[in-house]
């Protein structure tokens, strides 16, 4: 199962049409907004498939401060949530002190959705662990 936060003060319009199903979406599901955070929202998925996009989508949308905009991701065997923010208009991951991402091997097709790797806690006396590296081994987007 993977969490998925979106922080984004002042977007309630922005993200009020991502609170509705919508099949025209390359995700599926539907946010729900985070109960006490105002400018918050949650949704979790509990496969691989239904995410596919979730962060390009987001990206298109019209966000009054896009500079404010933080997504939060914790997948099931992460140590911790990863953090994306805008780039230059694209959604990308903030390099956590203490932590490193690791990836499988990408499949040899396109049968099954890429993996977004794991998040965890480097220590320096470890290595990396077997069969997984520290580059992007699956060139097509796993959110």
């Amino acid at each position: 199962m993977a969490q998925v936060i979106v922080l984004a003060p002042y977007a309630d319009e922005v993200m009020e049409p991502l609170t509705r199903p919508d099949d025209s979406r390359s995700w599926q599901g539907c946010f729900e907004p985070l109960g006490l955070f105002a400018g918050g929202w949650v949704i979790e998925f509990i496969r691989v498939r239904p995410r596919s996009g979730l962060l390009r989508h987001l990206e298109s949308l019209a966000w009054p401060h896009p500079q404010s905009v933080q997504v939060l991701i914790h997948d099931e065997e992460d140590d911790c949530f990863g953090l994306w923010m805008m780039q230059e208009g694209v959604l990308t991951e903030v390099p956590l002190p203490g932590h490193r991402r690791y990836y499988t091997p990408a499949p040899a097709t396109d049968e099954f959705p890429p993996d977004p790797g794991l998040l965890w806690r480097t220590k320096a006396e470890t290595a990396v662990p077997y069969g997984l590296f520290t580059s992007r081994q699956d060139p097509r987007p796993a959110w």
